[in-house]
């Protein structure tokens, strides 16, 4: 068994899409809450430290999301207090919420996706469909978490100096946060020059040019990517029979538990949890190895 981040890139790049497609069109209570969990301990487990500090907006978002919806949108049946003659329903209420939850979820995929999916299995995977729009992603994930870092060393640079940006008057903040952006522009400009050189120097653009990369497809890898694909063509066909839908307006459906919507939730569940499975059996493996040393 290997961790999430060994599977070959196919795999990896088919599971986050079957799983954020089907969070972003499932409203249903019972299959929000299977997203949401499974994306909330799958972003747990890789990445620790910096989720803990995504809580910190992402549960008052979350609050903030489901309250504004009801004061914008006024269907349902069942009212419980007016404003300005306008109704605050239940039905509102409760679909913020949903709404809040799916995008929460779908945040956590994607947090999930860009830790395990790194740019050169990105650029790896699309390189021999589209090479140049592959090399233009590469760069912009890249850039973006790049010029994150460099814009605190700038920040660190012109506090010690006394053009701190944070305190002072408004002028002496209007100057040092220009200072920092027009350094910021140099060091980009400069840093792009250096990149270009680095691409003609290493043949980028040249007829023949091959790549050389590390990923390689395996036994467990078909496992893998035939199970993921068994379980998103059966999600597909519950949504093709309406299994899982669900309505907030006027009224709330029923949640019937009949045979097609317990087999659509045991399969999503599994789909879902491949991750933390993976995650935690190899973790469980390493411990065994270090026991037995």
């Amino acid at each position: 068994m290997k961790s999430l981040h060994d599977f070959h890139p196919l795999v990896i790049f088919s599971y986050f899409f079957a799983v954020i497609g089907l969070t972003m069109f499932y409203m249903h209570p019972i299959l929000l809450i299977i997203s949401f969990t499974g994306a909330t301990v799958t972003s747990f487990l890789l990445l620790k430290k910096s989720f803990l500090k995504s809580i910190k907006w992402l549960l008052p978002f979350m609050l903030v999301a489901a309250i504004l919806n009801p004061l914008l949108i006024h269907e349902g049946e069942t009212a419980i207090l007016y404003i300005n003659e306008q109704p605050i329903t239940v039905e509102a209420i409760v679909y913020g919420f949903a709404a809040s939850v799916m995008l929460i979820a779908i945040i956590f995929w994607f947090s999930a996706f860009n830790a395990v999916m790194t740019s050169d299995k990105f650029l790896y995977l699309f390189t021999k469909i589209s090479p140049a729009v592959a090399l233009l992603i590469s760069l912009t994930m890249r850039l973006v978490p790049l010029f994150g870092h460099q814009i605190k060393k700038i920040m660190y640079a012109q506090r010690a100096i006394g053009m701190d940006p944070s305190s002072g008057s408004v002028w002496h903040r209007i100057k040092a946060g220009t200072r920092i952006l027009s350094i910021l522009i140099s060091w980009a400009l400069e840093s792009a020059i250096e990149t270009a050189d680095s691409m003609k120097a290493r043949g980028y653009g040249l007829k023949g040019r091959s790549t050389f990369s590390l990923f390689r497809f395996d036994r467990l890898d078909g496992f893998a990517l035939s199970g993921i694909f068994i379980l998103f063509i059966i999600q597909l066909l519950c949504s093709y029979f309406g299994w899982n839908e669900f309505y907030y307006y006027p009224t709330f459906s029923p949640i019937v538990w009949n045979g097609p919507m317990i087999f659509m939730t045991i399969s999503y569940g599994i789909l879902v949890s491949l991750p933390i499975f993976i995650e935690v059996l190899e973790a469980f493996k390493w411990r065994s190895l270090k026991s037995i040393n």
